[in-house]
């Protein structure tokens, strides 16, 4: 068991950070910063695999999620390789989506991961046969995800169903800040599944209290920006 599945599995909340700046010493103050977990963002962050690998050794202290930039094999195979704890996948809409999402994240006879890890990061360079099995978050951030809420949860695998209430409130015509009742109802329908749930969301604390696992406290780019922004004088 990786250290994000065993993190999951104690049933208590838990508070990461989404790390989109570039370079290892914004990685590095991230995971020494005491977060639960980090999601380092290649799908609103930079795409750079050997980027994203330095700032996976940097940040190692904290368990580290990849967000890849699509729902892609020929990607998630790429950030496996480099070593994550797990991968956040975006826009997953259906359980179907999330079944091949969680195959591409599995060896053969259970998925369709090539076995090439063991040259890479997330063998150890060939010093051990496999890389454990990562852990699987999937983003629910659509209107068709919420149709197929359960069914999503229902597929082996998947460890957590993360919300985006962004792409949700737009999908669903309105705004993040309309769509709360929305969002707690899907936090109880993750859980009644027996699922871990996930959100980034504006009042963290308040999705705590709903029932969430997994909760977003901010990015680091933006915490940046407005700690800037408060020592002018």
């Amino acid at each position: 068991m990786n250290r994000l599945t065993a993190l999951l599995a104690r049933g208590r909340p838990t508070r990461g950070l989404w790390q989109t700046l570039p370079g290892a010493t914004a990685a590095e103050i991230a995971g020494d910063a005491g977060f639960d977990w980090l999601v380092l963002d290649g799908e609103h962050g930079p795409w750079d695999p050997e980027g994203l690998r330095a700032r996976l050794i940097a940040a190692r202290a904290t368990p580290c999620l990849l967000r890849v930039p699509a729902a892609e094999p020929w990607l998630l195979k790429q950030a496996l390789d480099l070593g994550p704890d797990g991968v956040l996948v975006p826009m997953v809409h259906s359980a179907e989506a999330a079944r091949a999402a969680v195959a591409a994240c599995r060896y053969p006879p259970e998925g369709t991961r090539g076995h090439g890890a063991f040259v890479s990061r997330a063998g150890a360079f060939g010093t051990r046969p496999h890389d454990p099995a990562p852990s699987v978050w999937v983003q629910a951030e659509s209107r068709a995800a919420l149709d197929d809420l359960e069914g999503i949860c229902a597929v082996p695998g998947v460890d957590c169903v993360f919300l985006g209430p962004a792409d949700l409130s737009a999908d669903l015509g309105t705004t993040p800040d309309a769509i709360g009742d929305v969002l707690a109802d899907a936090i109880g329908r993750i859980r009644a599944a027996g699922t871990a749930a996930g959100i980034y969301a504006a009042d963290p604390e308040r999705w705590v209290g709903a029932g969430a696992s997994a909760v977003s406290l901010g990015c680091d780019a933006v915490v940046l920006s407005h700690g800037l922004r408060d020592l002018r004088p």
